[in-house]
């Protein structure tokens, strides 16, 4: 059973750095696609950042486009969120998502991930 545990969150002035984690285990098969998503009371969660395996590609979602950097370290099934230039709507949960399936649509959509970690908070004060 392939579980995610986030870290790295926490409250951070405007113009300020974070770098989340997102550590996988009970892999088989580390092929997989491994994304970041965030989520605010009331709203549905949305995708940040995603990697493809061994981290050739990634995508981004353009409100973080230029700020936020994704990067996978293999040998440590660990995903990674570099987060720079935070922004008070920054604030959110922030989730670990991976086990990407088929179907149309961006690799941002929520919809598309079948197993989630369990969050980080990230806050950002003006």
């Amino acid at each position: 059973q392939v579980q995610l545990v986030e870290s790295g969150g926490g409250s951070v002035q405007a113009g300020g750095s974070l770098r989340l984690s997102c550590v996988a285990s009970g892999y088989t098969d580390i092929r997989k696609y491994m994304g970041w998503f965030r989520q605010v009371p009331g709203k549905e969660r949305e995708g940040v950042a995603v990697v493809s395996p061994f981290g050739v590609d990634t995508y981004y979602a353009d409100s973080v486009k230029g700020r936020f950097t994704i990067s996978r370290e293999g040998a440590k099934n660990t995903v990674y969120l570099q987060m720079n230039s935070l922004t008070p709507e920054d604030t959110a949960m922030y989730y670990c998502a991976t086990d990407l399936h088929g179907g149309g649509g961006s690799v941002l959509r929520a919809d598309r991930w079948n197993v989630w970690g369990q969050g980080t908070h990230v806050t950002v004060s003006s």
